[in-house]
């Protein structure tokens, strides 16, 4: 990987051989176990808005008999802070993103999953960090991977045009594209201070530094906001989650924006001139999971769900739909030829090779870049 980086860090030949099995597939049966069959009811699941396609709902519900009640987000933070405020109740399913591990550890608001009830031998080792990074206090795995994907550079085909093979995180804050590009606040402030050092206006390697130490953090980003309040007004658009996304580039004047893989590569894939690919700095690259609140009524129908979400078809069909990748070995073989080809251009040449892991977020690192988003958005 590229950069320090701190807490969770699968190494660059994890990463690749991950995505070269996300790319290419491997083939395995699509078999569906018995406690799948067996199963009904209803579940209750708090996910990213658009990780359950409509094929995935209707294939699992028609397997199992069981409802899915879906509540969406678009953040870490609409997770933790549901569930701290209904006490871990309400939910069956919720999905952190496996870097956010510090965060939930001293929370009390999830239980460890029954391991001999989860097939993990149907994921990409890689990306089973559950027991190394979410095993809190030795009480057993608390965390399943779910879908992985990254966080680059989108635009549209007939706006904007990169300098080079690659686009930059630059792109988004330059003044060529003033008053046509977006951004989540957060990331696009740390893809501003990734984009400054590649022009040697930031020193190298002082984003990933600013994990460290809440002290290093205040030094990096106190410049780093300044420049970027002076930017803030060549951004048309702060988006907050996968439909501001595509609205963005479909209705809102956007030609270039840092944006989630998902939403850019669904648009694509329905005909729309979009395009997204890793940037020249590296993409960043996340692994969103399972996780099981205290609060849980419908565990057997949680690892129903599971089985579901760890079979081949399924997961290959679905990834067709939000264009993120799936963990499950298998599952790109059933993704057909559109999400091949959009993975081949959205990871040309050493674009993998390249992928920055979002290091693991200590609380006070979550409250700081909290702090330092506002100020920029207020401003």
């Amino acid at each position: 990987m590229t950069g320090t980086l701190k807490g969770f860090k699968p190494s660059r030949r994890q990463f690749l051989k991950t995505s070269a099995a996300a790319g290419a597939g491997l083939a395995m049966p699509a078999i569906v176990s018995s406690s799948v069959l067996a199963s009904s009811g209803e579940i209750n699941i708090m996910m990213w808005s658009d990780y359950l396609p409509e094929s995935f709902v209707t294939g699992f519900t028609e397997l199992t008999g069981i409802k899915i009640n879906f509540t969406g987000i678009g953040s870490n933070d609409e997770i933790i802070n549901k569930l701290k405020a209904t006490n871990g109740e309400g939910f069956d399913i919720v999905s952190p993103t496996v870097n956010r591990n510090l965060l939930w550890k001293d929370l009390g608001l999830l239980q460890p999953f029954d391991m001999s009830k989860v097939p993990l031998d149907k994921v990409n080792p890689s990306m089973a960090l559950g027991e190394t990074h979410w095993n809190f206090e030795g009480k057993g795995t608390f965390w399943l991977p779910h879908i992985w994907g990254t966080e680059g550079v989108a635009w549209r085909t007939d706006g904007f045009t990169p300098a080079g093979e690659f686009p930059s995180y630059y792109d988004v804050w330059d003044e060529a594209n003033a008053g046509k590009t977006m951004g989540r606040a957060h990331s696009m402030m740390l893809g501003l201070g990734l984009g400054l050092e590649r022009r040697g206006e930031m020193e190298p390697g002082s984003i990933w530094a600013a994990y460290e130490s809440p002290e290093k953090m205040d030094e990096v980003w106190s410049k780093l906001v300044e420049i970027a309040i002076k930017k803030k007004p060549n951004i048309k658009l702060l988006w907050n989650d996968a439909d501001t996304q595509k609205n963005g580039l479909l209705n809102e004047g956007v030609v270039v924006g840092q944006t989630w893989d998902g939403p850019p590569l669904a648009l694509k894939t329905a005909g729309e001139p979009v395009m997204y690919r890793a940037p020249v700095e590296g993409a960043m690259a996340w692994v969103d999971g399972l996780a099981m609140p205290t609060g849980a009524k419908n565990i057997d129908q949680v690892y129903a769900f599971i089985d579901a979400a760890y079979n081949a078809k399924l997961a290959g069909e679905a990834i067709k739909t939000h264009g993120y990748n799936s963990p499950v070995i298998g599952a790109a073989e059933f993704g057909g030829e559109v999400y091949a080809k959009n993975f081949a251009d959205a990871y040309p040449g050493d674009a993998l090779a390249k992928l920055n892991a979002w290091p693991a977020e200590a609380p006070w690192y979550s409250e700081k870049r909290t702090e330092y988003a506002n100020k920029f958005m207020s401003a």
